[in-house]
Parts: C-alpha cells; structure tokens; sequence
C-alpha cells in the first residue's frame, strides 16, 4: 500500500478521528491552521497533524483531501480548494444531500481534480465497529485503503456519485430526525400541561422510555447547531425522491432553536432545552 498525502478540511471532533485512522494506516495527515478555532488547533496538536498553515499549502502538497465540515459549508469548501489549482483526489464525507454531493462532484471534475462522494455514519471513530465511511465513486476503493487499519471502518458500494450521500440521509432521517420529534413532542407536552400524563403512559408501554427519551433530548443539544442544515439536505433528499420533505424541515427549526448549546461540555437540564423551545416558540406568535 503506498504512502498518500492526506489534507483534512477542516479537523473537528469527527475531522479529527477521521485523520487519526488515516495517521493509523501508515498516512501523513495534513490540515491548515489559518482562520482556525483554539479548540481546533488543540486536537491537530494533539494528534500530530501536520500544520501546512493554508488551504492552498495543501493543495499543493496533498494527494488526497477530505473535506469533513458542516454541510452548510461543504460546496463553499469545495469552491476554495479548486480556487487553488487541486486536481488529486477530493472526498467530500460531509452531511449532503446526494444531488449536492454529484454537483460538487461536477465542479472537481470540471476542475480536472478526481471525486469519490462519502457519508460517515456514526461518532467520532476512536473505536473499532463503532463508525463507518461509505464510499462511492471511481477511486473509492483508494481511499477506503487509506484507512485499512482502522479504527475508521469502510464500505465501497458502489461506482455512482450520491450513493454514498443518499444512504448516511436515509439514515441519519431516522437516528436524528426521531430526536428532533421528540424534542417537540415533550416540548408540546409541557406547554399543553401533560408532560406528567404522557411520561405515566409511555413508561406503560416501556418503563424505561421516557427517561432514554429525555436523555437523547438533552444530549442531542451540544450538535444541534451542525445538524439544522443536516434536517435540510435530508429534506431536499427527500424531496427528489418524490417525497415530501416537511417533516426534517420542522426538524431543522427545533434543532436551530437548540443552537444556544453549541458545544457545550455537558448536557443541560431537560427544563432548559424545553426552554429553548418554547421561548423561541413564543417569540415566532
């Protein structure tokens, strides 16, 4: 397996583990400092990547970028690194919906650099079995052997651009758009004065659902601000499907009303994110 030169865009908490199982299979990992948090250029020093200082640095030094970004931002990212003359291999691994993933992958192509699509499904991979990568496209099978050590596990499925992307929707529509339907449903729950009532009858069903319910609610809030624009490409997916993508466009408001707990360390109380919600309720009348 040969040596690949590896650029990480940009190195958050999953960026970060993505390139650690990239440094684990033998890869040198890259990334660009410039206009970066504190908090991001702590784990890049943690971790050892390598500080080419700018995104044109490593254009210019890598053979392969991964862009693993919020997906608000991911045809933005895309648009600066072609600004910069790259024409190696681009994985675009972002949150995206599959038509957004096959234009980026026209404008590397028309770029003359190389596209595989990818979807991460899971949290940040520090465990084996815990977080995969799905792959499509030509040279998928390059990049999933730049991490043929893992912890990061990988799945080609195919040869088609959007593949990858229509699946981590598919799934992600499940895993977070339920927590989003939860979040208001206690929200509505509380405002309509039978929070009580409705926790009495859940726990008939199953005794331990409304306490796993109100765990997810709270844990969700630290990323809600990253998973707003996710409900919206998983609606836009939807939606060329031929099927009505309201319902992860009401999920993206709740998660927006959640932003206020970005990153914070620990979960808040489940009255402070029923807050959130019905504050911001009150303020839309």
């Amino acid at each position: 397996m040969s040596n690949e030169t590896i650029g990480i865009l940009h190195p958050g908490a999953m960026g970060t583990s993505v390139a650690a199982a990239a440094q684990n299979s033998g890869h040198t990992v890259y990334w660009a400092s410039a206009g970066r948090s504190p908090q991001t250029q702590a784990r890049a020093q943690q971790h050892r990547l390598v500080d080419g200082q700018t995104v044109a640095t490593l254009c210019h030094t890598c053979t392969i970028l991964i862009s693993v970004c919020p997906p608000h931002a991911a045809e933005a990212v895309a648009q600066e690194v072609l600004a910069h003359g790259f024409t190696g291999l681009y994985v675009d691994a972002n949150a995206i919906a599959p038509q957004r993933a096959k234009h980026i992958g026209q404008m590397m192509t028309d770029g003359r650099a190389s596209f595989v699509d990818g979807g991460i499904i899971g949290g940040p991979a520090w465990q084996p079995d815990s977080t995969w990568l799905y792959l499509s496209g030509n040279e998928a099978q390059r990049v999933a052997c730049c991490f043929a050590a893992g912890p990061l596990e990988t799945q080609v499925i195919g040869a088609e651009i959007g593949k990858a992307s229509a699946l981590k929707m598919c799934y992600a529509a499940y895993t977070k758009g339920t927590t989003a339907l939860l979040a208001a449903i206690l929200g509505t729950a509380v405002s309509l004065g039978v929070y009580d009532e409705l926790a009495q009858q859940w726990r008939r069903d199953d005794a331990n659902f409304p306490a796993q319910t109100e765990n997810r609610v709270r844990r969700v809030t630290a990323k809600a601000w990253r998973f707003a624009g996710e409900m919206e490409e998983i609606a836009a997916t939807f939606e060329s499907a031929g099927l009505p993508g309201g319902f992860h466009r009401a999920a993206a408001e709740i998660y927006t009303r959640l932003a206020d707990f970005k990153e914070q360390e620990e979960a808040p109380a489940l009255t402070a994110v029923l807050q959130a919600l019905l504050v911001l309720a009150k303020s839309g009348d």
